[in-house]
């Protein structure tokens, strides 16, 4: 009974302010904030920063803009990451993964005009922003998951080769147009043996990537920092860019201003394909990376409303001079050996980057570009697996081979094609197999409850005048005509008259239009040879479609069993038939 007491205003308020902080995580995580987190959350920001600064500007030299609209990039995004986002403790910022697709995108359209590389990143940003905010609005946050492991580790090898061989020009201080990295190998190898090579710089650069290295297996030291500050110091102290060490140079003071980016004549289409590729790979990572540290937190990530949350950093990033943004891997887990407890952690660093904007913009004015392709280098021999493809191969080594068919498509075409073709072959493997699924006929096994494959138990007998028919697979357009055929197929094959045909349809999820026409074709097929078409089993939901697509009436409510074993008593009573033992009727296989 429907009570008509009227609520209260003071809830309805409560109600509505509840459901606006559905949307924004931040607000509601301010009203639960303890006061003992602050100087945990303090204090993880402002080390968080030593990494956001150096990291920041290399992964922006990497994906084709200036280096300071990397630091543009940490900023904005932080704060609305903290507003939207639902994970307590993850980092967003520019990141390694993304800068290959972005450099590719970028190279092609801007034409080498920095100012237009910047209009073109903060498009892609603004298309990736809104990609994911639809998605996670429209309750699509496991997307993702139509990419399998081995497909992910496919393009991300493919991705870390790019990114790995798009920086080692720069730690010879050698320009090579960007044609793809196999084309990018020959081109700095015919450079180096023709002596164009800087070896000041290869030396720093060479000597930053060592010591990054080293100091990874120390987790509490910050590796990046000491790199890159003891490279701007051998810069500044011996000299080093008089004798042709490159440099970032002075980078603008003041904070990034609010600007839609658009740059007049762009490729348009390669812009929306490039924010849509970048909008799946750093969700995917978002996604893995979230659900680990909320596990550690013992909560759980809503997957759509993080892709909200990316999607509002990512559009604040292309508003505000920046360019697309991901999760990060290194950094997050910095913020958390510092002891991040929330959100402020990020809040700190944003503020405290925007405080070495407007103060000390000069300090990073010697800081040499093979040490930033360095810490590019780093990250990306952190993306490589390969410990995992050595198992996939061992277990299943079609999918190993998918995997390296993924690698070389993006190795040999470049980041956004190889990534486009690993969604479509993504998505033919999701439909391979509810496209030629398994299917059995069902036989009695001595000794064994249940029903089970004839072709895996040869010894299985039949009922006499009944084929039991099992579909392992949903019924829809691709696979119709194939059930239609092996159903039959298993009619004249079976050893005695046939009078029933009886469809275990327990794995059968759904139907569609299509093979629901095809049932009515199928029923009266076997209609008209004197055959019954039964179900067993069958879903109430997938009953209800066969209802609406008025099978029912064709089929006729008799048609349907609860249980295999009820629609072959049924079949008996009817031909007055009988069994010498029981029909269990929960077990098949």
């Amino acid at each position: 009974m429907q009570s008509n007491t009227p609520i209260p205003s003071e809830e309805r308020g409560a109600n509505r302010i509840a459901g606006w902080l559905r949307w924004l995580p931040g607000v509601a995580m301010l009203r639960e904030y303890q006061a003992r987190w602050l100087p945990n959350d303090l204090a993880a920001g402002l080390v968080l920063t030593t990494m956001l600064v150096p990291v920041g500007i290399a992964y922006a030299e990497a994906s084709g803009v200036p280096g300071v609209y990397g630091l543009y990039a940490t900023i904005i995004p932080l704060l609305a990451y903290a507003l939207f986002g639902p994970s307590r403790i993850l980092v967003l910022g520019p990141d390694s993964a993304l800068a290959a697709p972005i450099l590719a995108v970028v190279v092609q359209v801007s034409g080498g005009d920095p100012a237009r590389a910047v209009s073109v990143a903060g498009m892609m940003a603004v298309v990736s922003g809104l990609f994911c905010i639809v998605m996670g609005l429209l309750r699509l946050g496991f997307i993702t998951e139509l990419l399998s492991k081995p497909i992910r580790y496919g393009y991300m090898n493919g991705i870390a080769l790019t990114v790995l061989v798009s920086q080692l020009p720069k730690l010879f201080a050698i320009s090579i147009k960007d044609e793809g990295p196999l084309r990018e190998l020959l081109r700095l190898a015919k450079a180096v043996s023709a002596g164009e090579a800087n070896w000041y710089s290869f030396a720093v650069g060479a000597g930053s990537l060592a010591l990054i290295l080293f100091l990874k297996r120390f987790e509490r030291v910050p590796g990046i920092l000491i790199a890159v500050v003891l490279a701007t110091l051998s810069v500044s102290v011996f000299g080093l860019d008089k004798v042709g060490v490159k440099v970032l140079g002075k980078i603008p003071q003041g904070l990034p201003t609010f600007a839609v980016p658009w740059a007049d004549g762009a490729d348009l289409v390669r812009i929306l394909l490039g924010g849509c590729a970048v909008a799946l790979i750093s969700f995917a990572d978002t996604s893995v990376l979230s659900r680990t540290f909320a596990a550690r937190f013992h909560s759980r990530v809503d997957p759509n409303q993080e892709m909200v949350g990316l999607g509002a950093a990512n559009l604040a990033a292309g508003f505000f001079q920046g360019f697309p943004i991901s999760s990060s891997a290194s950094r997050t887990p910095v913020a958390e050996a510092a002891g991040a407890r929330t959100q402020l952690t990020g809040v700190v660093g944003a503020l405290a980057v925007a405080a070495l904007l407007l103060v000390a913009p000069d300090l990073m004015q010697h800081l040499p570009n093979s040490a930033l392709a360095a810490v590019v280098i780093a990250a990306a021999l952190g993306l490589f697996e390969f410990a995992d493809l050595k198992r996939i191969y061992r277990i299943q080594q079609w999918e190993f081979w998918l995997s390296v068919g993924c690698f070389a498509a993006v190795a040999v075409f470049g980041a956004i094609p190889g990534i486009c073709l690993a969604v479509v072959i993504a998505i033919i493997e999701f439909l391979w197999d509810g496209w030629r699924p398994h299917f059995a006929v069902l036989g009695r096994v001595e000794g064994l409850r249940g029903y089970h494959d004839v072709e895996r138990y040869p010894q299985a007998t039949r009922i006499p005048g009944l084929v039991l028919f099992r579909w392992d697979a949903p019924l829809f357009f691709a696979n119709a005509e194939l059930f239609q055929e092996r159903l039959l197929e298993a009619v004249e094959a079976s050893p005695t008259a046939v009078r029933r045909v009886v469809v275990a349809a327990e794995p059968v999820t759904s139907v569609d239009v299509t093979s629901a026409d095809m049932l009515r074709e199928l029923s009266r097929t076997l209609g008209e040879r004197g055959i019954a078409l039964h179900f067993a089993e069958m879903k109430d939901p997938v009953r209800d479609k066969l209802k609406r697509f008025e099978l029912m009436e064709v089929i006729g409510g008799e048609g349907f069993h609860p249980t295999v074993g009820s629609a072959v008593d049924d079949y008996l009573g009817d031909i007055g038939g009988d069994l010498d033992e029981a029909r269990p009727d929960e077990q098949q296989s």
